[in-house]
């Protein structure tokens, strides 16, 4: 297995995991804001680990990547939001879950990768981890949206935020994600020739996305046309989500860890 050494990739992630782990064990004894400080310093330092990453030579790619930029899209949208939603309050699950990614992404950074083809093969790589992250954060508040609908009904504390903005946020975030995982989905399709040099063709990848694209599809045209909410969304939401981790985080981890090739 390949573990990264870059300078500036190794001491970026160990201090953006630190600070995770040490808000996730110790959050509740902090304040909201001193809990949003520390969370800000945290993904500051996740973001340096992924430029650190992105500055490798030569280039590696793999699952764990994909893993750590989830983790940290689902972090700078849940860092505005607090911002503009002081009732929410930092999760220990979501800071976990990151120092899980950041830790990943150096311990198994991928394989090295040819010299890209074409500049927009970037553009295609960017739109799709976006479309992941997107997803993840719409999971996430899904999962905010049913723990505070549980709340509800057990007269117990809630998010403090209303449910139904939760809900509108949630579906936000995914018609988004659908949009971007359509453009990746063009893209792939249309020139994969010309980025990749090789023509397109169906894999394990390409079928678990398409199969994630069709449920993001239902989804989206089941709020739409028949005011899908609660938890029948929330199933299709997770189902779709998992389809999409599987297209390419699971293809990766085969290739990566099981095989060890490009």
């Amino acid at each position: 297995m390949i573990v990264a050494s870059a300078p500036l990739f190794t001491a970026s992630t160990w201090l953006a995991a630190a600070a995770y782990l040490g808000l996730a064990l110790g959050h509740g004894a902090l304040k909201p804001q001193q809990a949003r400080a520390v969370f800000a310093l945290a993904w500051a330092l996740h973001a340096a680990a992924l430029w650190g990453y992105w500055q490798q030579r030569p280039v590696m790619f793999g699952f764990a990547i994909a893993v750590s930029v989830m983790a940290w899209v689902v972090a700078t949208v849940y860092a505005v939001e607090t911002q503009l939603l002081p009732q929410l309050r930092v999760r220990w699950v979501l800071t976990a879950w990151s120092a899980l990614g950041v830790v990943l992404a150096w311990a198994v950074p991928g394989q090295h990768q040819a010299p890209m083809t074409s500049p927009w093969l970037t553009v295609h790589w960017v739109l799709g981890f976006a479309s992941y992250g997107l997803m993840a954060v719409a999971v996430f508040h899904a999962w905010l949206l049913q723990r505070a609908e549980a709340a509800m009904r057990h007269a117990g504390p809630g998010e403090g935020v209303p449910l139904l903005k939760l809900e509108r946020l949630t579906f936000r975030f995914v018609t988004i994600g659908f949009v971007l995982l359509s453009a990746t989905l063009i893209g792939g399709v249309m020139f994969s020739e010309a980025w990749y040099g090789v023509a397109w063709r169906w894999d394990h990848k390409t079928v678990f996305a398409l199969l994630a694209w069709l449920t993001m599809l239902v989804l989206v045209m089941g709020r739409w046309r028949w005011g899908w909410r609660g938890r029948q969304a929330a199933r299709v939401l997770y189902v779709a989500a998992g389809l999409l981790l599987l297209s390419y985080v699971g293809s990766r981890f085969v290739l990566d860890v099981v095989l060890q090739r490009p």
